[in-house]
Order: C-alpha cells, then sequence, then structure tokens
C-alpha cells in the first residue's frame, strides 16, 4: 500500500478542492473529477479497467476488511487519510462508508451511430431516479446513456450511489443533443405512451433499439416523441394512471433483454 499521509484541517488546500468537487456539478464538469462513496463503486470503476487518482479513508477504514482489500489491490495510488468530520463533509451517507477515491470522469466510448441497445433520457430531474434508471440500463445489457442537458447531474454523489456502478458497465454521453442521436442511431426508437395502440409485449425487440424516457411530470417533449419511430403502452390491468420513469424503464429494457437473449 502507499505512504498515507493525514489531513486534518478543513484550511488544507487539497482539501478544500475535494470539497469543491462533493458540493457543485459545476466543478465537476470544470475539473472533469468526481469523487465515488464507497467500496462498491470503487470496484465497479476499477473493473472497467480504470484506476483511482486519490483514495480517501477515515481511521476506521483499516478496520475493514473490504477496504483493506482495495489498498492492497491498488499499491501505486496515493491514500490520504482524513479526521473523520473531514471524511463526513465529503461524504453524504449518515453513516461514512470510510472509503472515498478521486476519478477522472470516463469519456464516453459508444456513439449514437455504432450502439447496439441504448437509452435516450429527457430533463430525468430527480437523482434517485435517474440513478436508478442506469442502474437498470446497465444491468439489461444497454451500451450506452444518452441524457439531455436538463437531467440531474449524472456523475453527482446520489445519482452515482443509485446506479451502484452502472455509470462504469456502458457509455455514458452528458448533455447530448437527442434530436441528433436519434437521426443517427440505425435502428427501432421506441417510446411508451399510455394510449398507443400497440403493448409492449406484442413488439418486436431484437436488433438495433433504444428507448426514450422524458420527465418525471411532462413525460416526452412532443418533439422528441414525433421522432421515435414506435410508440407502445404497457399493459396495466391495475387502477392507476401512470407508472414512476425508472419502473417504466425497468419493465421495457428487461422485456427487450428477455427478448434478445
Amino acid at each position: 500500500m502507499a505512504t498515507v499521509k493525514h489531513i486534518s484541517s478543513r484550511d488544507n488546500p487539497f482539501f478544500k478542492e475535494l470539497s469543491k468537487l462533493a458540493g457543485s456539478s459545476r466543478q465537476r464538469r470544470k475539473s472533469g473529477k468526481t469523487l465515488l462513496d464507497g467500496a462498491h463503486l470503487v470496484h465497479a470503476y476499477m473493473q472497467s479497467g480504470q484506476r483511482p487518482l486519490q483514495l480517501l479513508v477515515n481511521a476506521a477504514a483499516e478496520f475493514d476488511p473490504e477496504i483493506a482489500n482495495l489498498l492492497v489491490q491498488l499499491p501505486e495510488v496515493p491514500v490520504i487519510c482524513l479526521d473523520d468530520t473531514l471524511f463526513g463533509e465529503l461524504s453524504e451517507l449518515k453513516t461514512p462508508s470510510g472509503l472515498l477515491a478521486l476519478i477522472d470522469l470516463p469519456q464516453p466510448h459508444v456513439s449514437p451511430s455504432h450502439s447496439h441497445f441504448c437509452i435516450l433520457l429527457e430533463d430525468v430531474q430527480d437523482p434517485g431516479n435517474l440513478g436508478s434508471i442506469l442502474r437498470t440500463a446497465a444491468a439489461a445489457g444497454c451500451d450506452a446513456a444518452f441524457l439531455s442537458a436538463g437531467c440531474a447531474d449524472v456523475w453527482s454523489p446520489k445519482v452515482l450511489r443509485a446506479a451502484m456502478g452502472g455509470h462504469f458497465a456502458m457509455s455514458v454521453h452528458e448533455h447530448a443533443d437527442l434530436f441528433n442521436v436519434a437521426a443517427v442511431f440505425e435502428g427501432n426508437i421506441l417510446a411508451t405512451e399510455l394510449r398507443a395502440a400497440n403493448s409492449l409485449y406484442q413488439t418486436e425487440l431484437v436488433g438495433n433499439l433504444a428507448f426514450a424516457f422524458g420527465n418525471e411530470g411532462a413525460g416526452l417533449s412532443h418533439a422528441l416523441a414525433a421522432v421515435c419511430r414506435q410508440r407502445i403502452s404497457i399493459p396495466m390491468p391495475g387502477k392507476v394512471e401512470s407508472l414512476n420513469v425508472a419502473a417504466a424503464a425497468a419493465i421495457c429494457l428487461f422485456e427487450a433483454a428477455r427478448q434478445r437473449a
């Protein structure tokens, strides 16, 4: 393991930079970096073939076998031990995980014209919903996610936590022009609509495929819905008007995964 340095003052310049990074989407975009909170996210990041820039621990980390194992696997990565108070200021968890990692934001590597199975997300603003959709998409085998500028910050701590490593299993495009994505995507693009004549379960979901999902309250804009090539409904025999966008995405993506298997 690398030599451990200690930081105990919030006036430390490096800690000040970390604090800005933890609390500001603008700073994350400007620096091209973010923080991962917890061993699970760090492990998922490593499984994608990448390595953190820095590891940050608290005093209790040395008693956590999972964290200790990760530190052994990353002997070349500098380790900084933060006082518990400082560590708690960087983590949103009520009970700190004991491990944070500073990483470079992964660069998207699958273009719209080369994607085989992807999602288009328009103005999904709730971090929990966005993270859940990304986690589901990764689990269902999507190779890319294209997010409009109106979506929540995809690299925020809440979205990262909800996605549970989904970010690192596919190509994530922020601030995407969804109309351009739709124009160059070589396959079927589907949108859900309550009164669509065709049911999800009656629709062929093989070949190059994209699903478009919209804002929690407003749904897809009329303009984006118009460029989708097929509209489908999700059968709901119960007496409710609609589904949460993350639930709708899970149903659609795993029906596609079932058919594609």
